[in-house]
């Protein structure tokens, strides 16, 4: 197998795993939002816990498990009634954080989210999206059993990779945002979105809109 055989598979697994990712949703919006109160010591933990649950959904989807997900509707039911609730739930936080002044963060204090929760947290919204399941282990799984046997792993690798670049683009970049956030003004703002989409994405769920 030449080099060029094996490049090709990895950069459209690479493309692929950036199409999916990038879209605006719960996991990206927390992340950001960790990364701008620029505490690494909080966000290089998140960002792994993103790449390498994105890891282990590729790999289920390349193994053949999208079949067995896609045949378990009610597991899948229960997991979006649980998504959907929390995602409403840390969106009516979002919001309080947004209304009341008090509440707010300012870039750069202790008051930052910690350790213990943003780890929870980011599990939460990683695995009990029935989303991810379908996008990443059945979506990127079909996509991945179009390719030669030979092949297969190649594509695979770079939609892996495609995840970690991204997380940790967004993780460890946002930081450049923070000259931004030194207002109050912005952090309500950027609440006020995040409230959209979580309260947004919890309703899709739902009612698997």
């Amino acid at each position: 197998m030449t080099p060029a055989t094996t490049l090709l598979p990895a950069l459209l697994g690479l493309a692929t795993g950036l199409s999916l990712i990038i879209a605006i949703g719960a996991q990206n919006a927390f992340v950001l939002r960790l990364g701008i109160e620029g505490r690494t010591r909080v966000i290089l933990p998140v960002v792994l816990i993103c790449a390498l649950s994105d890891a282990a959904l590729i790999l289920a989807g390349v193994l053949g498990m999208g079949a067995l997900v896609a045949a378990a509707p009610v597991a899948m039911v229960v997991v979006r009634i649980v998504g959907a609730a929390f995602l409403v739930g840390y969106g009516l936080w979002a919001a309080r954080r947004a209304i009341r002044p008090g509440a707010l963060l300012v870039t750069g204090s202790p008051g930052g989210t910690g350790l213990g929760v943003a780890v929870g947290t980011v599990l939460a919204l990683t695995w009990l999206n029935p989303h991810v399941y379908l996008d990443t282990v059945v979506l990127l799984g079909s996509v991945a059993s179009q390719q030669d046997a030979a092949e297969r792993w190649w594509w695979a690798g770079g939609a892996m990779t495609a995840s970690l670049v991204w997380f940790a683009g967004l993780g460890f970049g946002a930081r450049l945002l923070r000259p931004v956030f030194a207002r109050p003004g912005a952090w309500r703002i950027l609440d006020g979105i995040i409230t959209v989409v979580m309260i947004a994405l919890g309703a899709r769920l739902a009612f698997d809109l």
